[in-house]
Parts: structure tokens; C-alpha cells; sequence
């Protein structure tokens, strides 16, 4: 039986959710349509830079995202707390960032004086947005609606986009929070979209990959200072950590990637891949 969509997400169980939203019209989401030739990779570029801007004006972070031909997926962590510590200001200003606001609080920000009940008033609407901005539907309607519009536009037709809500799951634990992202990050390897995967674009491991490579610390170094945060890590990602650090993952960089990389050689044992004990495979290349 289907559960209502609060019943799947409960902030007090965890704050760490995997989100899958599937194309209705299948290959047409991105990838190549085989029978008119058409391309449609550039919508991949649509869903990550709305993505990051999403994470930027709403409190749920990014841990892992793949964008494949007719579905994606967002392994995401919603920090209530910080949206509850926004003062008042902030919160509209990120609304408006979005949204349109209400001609009562366009008249505070104008600096008006209101009277007793329309104060009471702004602070229920104030309150209502903060609510949302914290909202894993609120992020994934201001998402999907977004895609759908410019997607029907670009294509010249009406009517529905997606096949339905987005599918949602709570992740318990540290174990189903990394397996999680592993599967997110291997998607295109399993999928044969790639054989390795600095090769996986549009995908948050080749991000953190590319991030990584472009430092110009030698390998030794990197390892040594593997549980800082350092700027090799994207800002645009949840960072990787130790469990003591608050506002990371709880694993280390290179311990994630190691775990990515021997995960790999399972999904694709034909493939030929050389593992170094110690430093994943693809800081050789």
C-alpha cells in the first residue's frame, strides 16, 4: 500500500534521504533520441545547476547526485537546525530568491510600521516559508516543476513531464548512507555509460574526482591531510570527515573513494583496473 509522503520522511529518524524522479517520456530527459537523432545531454547541465542553486537557498545539502538518460537520483541531508536559527530577514530573502513574496511583507522590507495584526500575520508567513525552505517536497517541486517547464518548451508541448512523484528513502545509518552513495556514484558504470569514474559525468564522484586531481599536492600529501577539510573538496558537496566533525561525512575522503573504487571493479570485473592499496586507482592515471 502506498505511504502518504510524510510517513516516508521523518527529520527525527534522520536527516539523510535518497530522491529518484523518472522521466515520463523515458529517453528524453537526456541522452540521444535514436529516431530523430536529437541530443538532449544539455538538460544534464539544467538539473545540476538547479540543483546547486536549490542547495544554496533551501537547508538541504548535497551528498551525492547522478543524472542518467531518464532518471536521477540526489542522495541529500535536511539541516533543520539551521534554517531554524535564520533570523527573520533571512529567511525572506532567500524566499524571494525563488519565489514571489506577499504585498504585506514587500511593504516591511519597504520599511512600513504594521499594525498589530498584520505583524502577527508576517510572522505566520514568515514562519510557513522557513518551514519550507527546510522541505525535502518544497526542494523537489521548485526541481522538477523547473525542468518540466523548460523541457516542454524547448520541446514544443504540453503535459506531463515526470512519471509521478518523486520515489524517496530514508537512510537509517552510516552503513545505508555511504552503500547509498556508492550505488548513486557507480550508477553510470552499471549501467555501461562509463568504465571508470573520473569518465562518469554529470555525476557527483567525478566532481569530487576532478576536485581532487586538480590540487597540486602529491599523492602522499593528500593522504596525510585526508581528513581536513580542505578547497580540493567541491563547496557545492557535503564534505568528507571524520564522525567527530560536525557538517561532514562520516568517512574521510580517501577512505570513500577507496571504497568507490574496489565497489567498481565488482560492478565492471571485465574492465581493466590495476588497484594500488592505499591510493585509488584513478590518482595514477
Amino acid at each position: 500500500m502506498t505511504r502518504v509522503r510524510k510517513g516516508l520522511i521523518d527529520l527525527s529518524s534522520t536527516s539523510y534521504y535518497h530522491l529518484i524522479a523518472r522521466c515520463v517520456r523515458r529517453a528524453f530527459l537526456c541522452g540521444e533520441d535514436k529516431y530523430t537523432g536529437k541530443n538532449f545531454d544539455h538538460r544534464r547541465t539544467w538539473i545540476v545547476d538547479r540543483i546547486k542553486l536549490l542547495s544554496g537557498v533551501f537547508t538541504i545539502e548535497i551528498a551525492a547526485y547522478a543524472i542518467m538518460s531518464n532518471h536521477y537520483h540526489l542522495v541529500v541531508k535536511v539541516n533543520r537546525q539551521q534554517a531554524l536559527g535564520w533570523t527573520e530577514e533571512e529567511v525572506i530573502t532567500r524566499w524571494y530568491k525563488l519565489y514571489k513574496g506577499s504585498p504585506l511583507i514587500d511593504r516591511y522590507r519597504h520599511g512600513e510600521t504594521l499594525n498589530e495584526a498584520e505583524e502577527l500575520l508576517k510572522s505566520e508567513l514568515i514562519e510557513k516559508w522557513r518551514a519550507r525552505l527546510y522541505d525535502i517536497s518544497w526542494f523537489m517541486k521548485s526541481l522538477n516543476e523547473y525542468i518540466a517547464k523548460r523541457a516542454n518548451k524547448e520541446d514544443n508541448c504540453t503535459g506531463k513531464y515526470w512519471e509521478g512523484r518523486y520515489k524517496s528513502q530514508a537512510l537509517l545509518d552510516e552503513a545505508a548512507l555511504l552503500s547509498c552513495m556508492a550505488y548513486v556514484d557507480l550508477n553510470p558504470i552499471r549501467a555501461n555509460m562509463a568504465n571508470k569514474l573520473e569518465g562518469s559525468d554529470f555525476k557527483s564522484i567525478q566532481e569530487r574526482i576532478k576536485q581532487l586531481k586538480s590540487s597540486k599536492k602529491n599523492v602522499n600529501q593528500l593522504n596525510k591531510n585526508e581528513t581536513k577539510r580542505q578547497t580540493k573538496q567541491p563547496v557545492s558537496l557535503i564534505p568528507f570527515g571524520k564522525r567527530e566533525q560536525e557538517h561532514t561525512l562520516p568517512i574521510s575522503l580517501w577512505d570513500y573513494l577507496e571504497l568507490v573504487e574496489w565497489r567498481a571493479v565488482m560492478c565492471a570485473p571485465k574492465r581493466e583496473v590495476t588497484y594500488k592499496k592505499a591510493c585509488p586507482v584513478f590518482l595514477h592515471h
